[in-house]
């Protein structure tokens, strides 16, 4: 058994979890998030990424919880994942030629070693102009519904992202060097 739990299905963080080449099994939380972030979407982010994390750790008081979420951020509003493709496609409509943020928060629990440890990392997204074509492109190429802001940075990036900066990691959901330092304080990795 390993020390550590990753506390979400996400593909793409337990891609990037396996980059580090750390040991960890997957129990996604069964938690209600809170997605109302207009107002500060950086807490909302880190609120449920304490959440998931808390609920896993409660379970499993003798090891490590990560969790992490990540959200969209423009013009005041957070955009999560999409209900349909119908509201995928406003998003990335609303995103075009535009610059966003774009938030994660990580949390790292053990209630047996008293860790309770979140941080937050925000990076910038800019976007090419995206038409009806475009977007319909895209969506051949990747599942927007999973996605806050309904893309992601890892496929088809150039059809729809124009730069970006700060983590490329944080934009797939998972701020690795930060999770990285994390896991390390705590010798997981």
């Amino acid at each position: 058994m390993t020390d550590l739990i990753l506390a979400s299905a996400s593909p793409r963080r337990k891609e990037l979890l396996d980059r580090l080449g750390v040991s960890f099994e997957i129990i996604p939380a069964e938690v209600e998030e809170d997605n109302d972030g207009d107002l500060d979407p950086e807490a909302m982010v880190r609120a449920n990424a304490e959440l998931k994390a808390s609920w896993v750790a409660s379970k499993h008081p003798d090891r490590f919880a990560l969790g992490s979420d990540t959200t969209v951020h423009i013009d005041g509003k957070v955009l999560n994942k999409p209900v349909d493709l119908d509201d995928a496609k406003r998003m990335l409509k609303r995103l075009s030629r535009r610059t966003h943020f774009v938030y994660t928060g990580v949390s790292l629990q053990c209630v047996s070693k008293g860790v309770r440890e979140t941080l937050g990392v925000r990076s910038e997204v800019t976007f090419n102009a995206l038409d009806d074509a475009t977007i319909d492109r895209y969506f051949k190429l990747v599942n927007p519904l999973d996605k806050a802001g309904a893309y992601g940075i890892q496929e088809g990036a150039g059809i729809i992202i124009k730069s970006f900066e700060g983590s490329h990691s944080n934009i797939m959901g998972l701020p690795i060097d930060e999770t990285k330092a994390m896991l390390a304080r705590h010798k997981l990795i």
